[in-house]
């Protein structure tokens, strides 16, 4: 299963296990089931702490893969193989199973340490869903921290019937003692928000205790990370609120354009960007949003978060991203989560042999159509525009591909369901005004993305996109707010390119500090 070099790393990592860990093979029939019983075979002689259990007769799912800590008799499962974007998760709940440290705060160790009630997890997976790791590994760890609480990971694609009697149309979809517990990415910080009462007012005190930073920045993408960085090293006191720390980087799969770097994904990116700043003396305020911006009369600039706290900064970088558009039909909202999707990488398996569409056909609308089109029985692609906009290179992939079809001149009207998952949709004929429909199991909505610029309106100038309007320095229109990245009005919405903007507004907002200082110097030199 493990090609040699592979089994030298994980070799290499297993050396950190501190007490004994048992892998237990719950075996069946099959292909899957060999799979995973040569995986545990090759991970057996790689380390003297690794004990190996075959069991055919426990009633659990199967096959799986079972980790067990014999210090503190915790287990946690991968039902299914856990390959791809989950060996990872794999290695990691081996290591901490064995004793070895977890790299997150002791205060949310403490707090899953102290839940009170049996937990059960399951979480449904696709192997290729870049954003379900995350949630595994985050309730990995709680499994292993408190014995109250399991976890078992569950790969959709090989476990369809049980996708298809939960109705799991997107992942990753989280079920807590058997009802649906939350769908999408999900920080250990907001699991505890769900589960813990009193979780949410908790974090929020703590916000209302921070003293006034030097530069607060709002988001926590690449351009926040640049900007974080920048201003640390400068040795002022800096802040970072996020939602989640990442941001579009999460749901980047491929990356093979960032400058001095071959190739990557974007939540290895963001792990990397991450462990960055907290390299540096950064307050990172994770798990929340802002709400509001104002300056107050001394010129010191408030930020509302939602929830009720408010944090307060001499300067702010405003580094919000933008989020998927969406096509703002009737049915969209309804069957969000079940049958429409906005990411082909993670919910694409789910929909195996059965027949989408992609709403866009720009580069990514194009790609995902290819990429759907290895999993899927059909793909329709509809494009307003006359002619698709992606490529060519692209256009020419997708239409060598036997089930692709492209559907120009086409406005998309409804989203079609039956009360439970979408059935289909209807679309528009621009040139005959005909009105049509498309049977069809999953819709894949491609068309661009929209600043996260909302609360911002009527504080700052915004362009007609909503975009944060700035100048070459990263400034907005507002004295002591700067912007970078992809909700400002950069016309190239890059990584590396959101970077270098970041950094530039660090570096304004701190000439402007710097100036601030001297003024109120001389002005307080004139009142003596």
């Amino acid at each position: 299963m493990l090609d040699n070099t592979l089994k030298q790393q994980l070799a290499s990592y297993l050396k950190n296990l501190k007490t004994p860990v048992e892998l237990v093979a719950y075996l069946s029939d099959g292909d899957a089931s060999d799979k995973i019983a040569a995986l545990v075979e090759d991970i057996k002689g790689l380390s003297s702490q690794i004990q190996v259990r075959e069991d055919r007769d426990s009633p659990v799912r199967r096959p799986a893969m079972g980790v067990r800590s014999t210090e503190v008799d915790t287990e946690l499962r991968f039902a299914g193989l856990p390959l791809g974007h989950e060996f990872t998760s794999l290695v990691l709940a081996i290591l901490h199973s064995g004793g070895h440290p977890m790299k997150i705060d002791p205060a949310l160790i403490e707090q899953v340490r102290e839940l009170e009630g049996d937990h059960h997890f399951e979480t449904y997976i696709s192997l290729s869903c870049q954003n379900c790791p995350d949630v595994v590994q985050a309730l990995n760890m709680m499994a292993v921290i408190n014995p109250r609480i399991t976890h078992e990971m569950v790969d959709g694609a090989l476990f369809q019937d049980e996708v298809d009697d939960r109705k799991v149309m997107a992942v990753p979809s989280v079920f807590l003692n058997g009802k649906s517990f939350a769908q999408g990415r999900i920080s250990l910080a907001d699991i505890l928000k769900k589960v813990d009462v009193g979780a949410a007012a908790r974090s929020l005190d703590r916000l209302k205790e921070k003293p006034v930073f030097d530069m607060l920045v709002v988001g926590g993408g690449p351009a926040a990370s640049a900007a974080a960085i920048y201003a640390a090293r400068k040795g002022i006191r800096t802040g970072v609120l996020a939602e989640r720390f990442g941001g579009q980087l999460l749901d980047t799969v491929g990356i093979e354009n960032f400058i001095s770097v071959k190739e990557t994904e974007g939540p290895k990116l963001a792990a990397n960007l991450e462990a960055h700043v907290q390299s540096y003396d950064v307050d990172i305020m994770s798990g929340h949003r802002a709400a509001d911006l104002r300056v107050s009369d001394d010129g010191t600039i408030e930020i509302d978060v939602e929830g009720g706290a408010t944090l307060l900064s001499r300067s702010v970088m405003l580094a919000t991203g933008a989020r998927w558009r969406e096509m703002n039909v009737p049915g969209e909202q309804e069957y969000r989560g079940r049958g429409v999707a906005y990411c082909p990488h993670c919910d694409g398996p789910l929909f195996k042999g059965k027949s989408v569409a992609v709403i866009g056909g720009g580069n990514s609308g194009i790609e995902a159509a290819i990429d759907l089109a290895g999993i899927v029985k059909h793909v329709t692609v509809l494009e307003f525009d006359s002619r698709l906009r992606a490529d060519e290179v692209l256009q020419r992939k997708a239409r060598s591909m036997g089930n692709i079809e492209i559907i120009v001149n086409a406005q998309t009207t409804e989203v079609l369901g039956n009360g439970e998952k979408v059935t289909g949709l209807s679309y528009s004929d621009r040139v005959s005004g005909d009105s049509r429909h498309v049977e069809l199991a999953g819709i894949f909505v491609q068309i661009g993305l929209v600043p996260n610029t909302d609360f911002l309106k009527g504080k700052i100038d915004l362009s007609g996109r909503g975009e944060i309007i700035v100048d070459e320095r990263g400034a907005t229109s507002l004295p002591g707010v700067f912007a970078a990245g992809d909700a400002t009005t950069s016309p190239y919405k890059q990584i590396v390119i959101a970077m270098g903007a970041g950094a530039t507004a660090a570096l304004g907002a701190f000439d402007y500090l710097i100036r601030s200082s001297v003024e109120e110097g001389r002005s307080d030199s004139k009142a003596a």
